[in-house]
């Protein structure tokens, strides 16, 4: 069986486009492996950090219920 022959919009190489490939379906193989940008792990709060995320996503939550719920 014969793959479709595709063109990298990245590099424009010519590439087979198989069942099962990782990645974008216009991009070559090469071009589509995942770039890493950092450390991936999350740095840890402190107390006062979880505090203030704990205030704002509260004062989030009462605000949409305001707008969801309120009477007119």
């Amino acid at each position: 069986m014969k793959f479709p022959i595709k063109v990298c919009t990245v590099c424009s190489e010519e590439f087979e486009l198989k069942p099962d490939k990782p990645g974008f379906a216009n991009r070559c193989p090469a071009c589509s492996v995942p770039e890493t940008t950092g450390p991936t792990t999350k740095g840890r709060m402190d107390a006062d950090e979880r505090k203030t995320a704990t205030e704002a996503n509260e004062a989030r939550r009462q605000a949409m219920r305001d707008l969801l719920y309120r009477k007119e």
